[in-house]
């Protein structure tokens, strides 16, 4: 009896204790997104996007436009739909309140410097450093994996990120004037901005 007691003892104390990693409303609603983005949104990998930090609404319309296929990816496609059903905005919350920290993977210094220059046509919209616009979901690119920014920017060159999004005509048609080996040098200087 004295055991059971102190086990449920134990139990409720714990409880009381304070909230782990895993309590707030999006936190279990987002584990299988770490096994691509990392614990947390913290992606570890140089192709994956770094989740930590990114704005709700920018979260919201990234999900939406991978599950409708406006932004084609058969990878994120199922998990987009998942996100949805288990709550975008329970998932966005909880990424939005993770801190960011940069990626982990070194940017090559000679490319960034080289980015640097380059960058100054992305200011208008990205800002100097690459710091994004949250009125205008214009994403934050600081300290995102360089290999994910080339990427990325290759699909806008390419028009195979969101074709069609007609507030995106303009970037794309920037994208399709920058050679392959000055893109890598622009992913370099905003991965490598903190």
């Amino acid at each position: 009896m004295r055991i059971a007691a102190g086990l449920i003892l134990l139990v409720v104390t714990a409880g009381v204790a304070g909230a782990g990693p895993l309590d707030s409303p999006g936190a279990l609603k987002s584990l299988n997104c770490a096994a691509c983005h990392g614990a947390g949104g913290q992606s570890p990998s140089d192709t994956m996007p770094i989740l930590a930090g990114l704005w709700p609404a920018y979260f919201k319309k990234t999900i939406e436009d991978y599950a409708a296929g406006r932004r084609p990816s058969p990878e994120m496609e199922p998990y987009a739909k998942q996100v949805l059903q288990l709550g975008v905005d329970d998932i966005a919350a909880y990424f939005a309140a993770q801190k960011r920290e940069p990626t982990r993977v070194k940017a090559d210094a000679a490319a960034a410097e080289r980015g640097r220059a380059a960058a100054a046509q992305c200011a208008g919209c990205h800002g100097a450093r690459g710091e994004g616009d949250q009125a205008k979901l214009i994403p934050d690119l600081r300290g995102q994996p360089p290999g994910y920014l080339r990427h990325q920017m290759l699909l806008f060159k390419e028009e195979r990120r969101s074709p069609g999004d007609e507030p995106l005509k303009a970037l794309k048609t920037l994208m399709k004037t920058i050679p392959d080996a000055t893109i890598a040098d622009l992913a370099a200087f905003f991965s490598s901005q903190r």
